[in-house]
């Protein structure tokens, strides 16, 4: 989608879902709007999911929902978030957006922030005073590293930054403020030729690239490093060391020196958005055979069948999208929801109909 240095687009812009779930309503896309005061724009007090939909045989299915959910759940706890929104109405919420989007596949962002009280504006750094605002959008997003990446594997370099500190910045919360660190980290890369950097954490250890965790093959052994070492903790890395176990191959959890890195018989991220990446070299030091490695390519696979639903998962992974088109109300009956935007009306006029018709 864009272009080497990461400055300009180069492609086609990608799909997007046409409405955004806004605090219980469906909104038009158009209409998803921001006061330029709000508390999240001047001290990123935001915290967001990523969410990868797949199109299978059965139609669309959004992989392990519930997961990156209950993350998103945690994240807002973390940061004293007190919302109305419990697990399964978030988890409805994307299937209901994903549904209305006619997109066979799909990545689903959802995201909590402090808005603005326009008629009792606050401002400073005590967020307590701003009120919460919760929005669900949904586009069609291919390859993160590019369409290549997958099968040839990509160049990396070890940042000059490094991860934040466990106790100043908590990696366990998803939050927009840390994701400056990962622009730090990502534009260093781009600006120096590579496509992704990997930091390390305070301590002199591998950390995890900007937006992605990283594994180590060393023999037949993956490597990964610990909640420790400032990572998030990733679903698609837990999905990773889950296909491990399945696939009979010895994963760890432990800390990874910068040097192990160079000395690695493979390397690959792993993430929502990166998907399972495979890594052909660091600081332009060749990793391996500088291409996809077996035990890379045997994870690779495995996750896309998941994926794709063609292998049966570890767990109960995909929610399809297909399964229940409408849910009956308190009466049960189905409901059918029809959104209207007034000509003009910002996202408090978004009105939601709802018609039951007895079954």
């Amino acid at each position: 989608m864009f272009s080497k240095d990461g400055k300009a687009k180069d492609a086609t812009p990608p799909r997007i879902c046409d409405v955004v779930w806004h605090d219980g309503k469906f909104i038009k896309w158009n209409d998803a709007r921001v006061h330029v005061m709000s508390h999240v724009l001047h001290y990123g007090s935001s915290i967001f999911e990523g969410i990868r939909c797949y199109s299978t045989k059965r139609g669309p299915a959004v992989f392990r929902l519930k997961e990156h959910m209950q993350r998103f759940l945690n994240s807002a706890k973390i940061y004293r978030m007190d919302h109305t929104w419990s697990l399964d109405q978030l988890c409805d919420a994307s299937v209901d957006l994903v549904r209305r989007s006619d997109l066979e596949q799909c990545y689903i962002r959802p995201i909590l922030f402090r808005s603005l009280d326009e008629e009792r504006p606050a401002f400073g750094v005590n967020p307590f005073p701003n009120p919460l605002a919760c929005y669900i959008g949904a586009w069609d997003w291919g390859k993160y590293l590019g369409d290549d990446a997958i099968e040839k594997g990509v160049d990396v370099c070890v940042s000059t930054w490094n991860r934040l500190t466990p106790n100043s910045m908590p990696a366990m919360a998803k939050s927009g403020a840390n994701y400056m660190n990962s622009q730090l980290i990502k534009m260093e890369a781009l600006l120096n030729g590579f496509a992704e950097g990997i930091a390390l954490d305070d301590r002199g250890y591998v950390s995890e690239g900007s937006g992605e965790n990283i594994f180590v093959v060393s023999g037949d052994v993956v490597l990964t490093p610990p909640l420790s070492s400032s990572i998030l903790a990733g679903i698609t890395r837990d999905s990773v060391i889950q296909i491990c176990h399945e696939l009979g191959i010895t994963v760890k959890e432990r800390s990874i020196q910068r040097a192990a890195l160079y000395v690695s018989d493979e390397l690959f991220f792993s993430g929502t958005a990166a998907e399972i990446t495979p890594i052909r070299s660091v600081d332009r030091i060749t990793v391996g055979a500088g291409g996809r490695g077996k035990i890379t390519t045997c994870i690779q696979k495995a996750f896309f069948e998941i994926t794709k639903g063609e292998r049966v998962a570890p767990g109960d992974w995909l929610t399809y999208v297909n399964a229940s088109a409408s849910k009956p109300d308190n009466n049960g009956h189905k409901v059918k929801e029809v959104i209207s935007t007034p000509s003009g009306a910002g996202n408090e006029s978004a009105v939601k109909y709802q018609t039951a018709a007895t079954e």
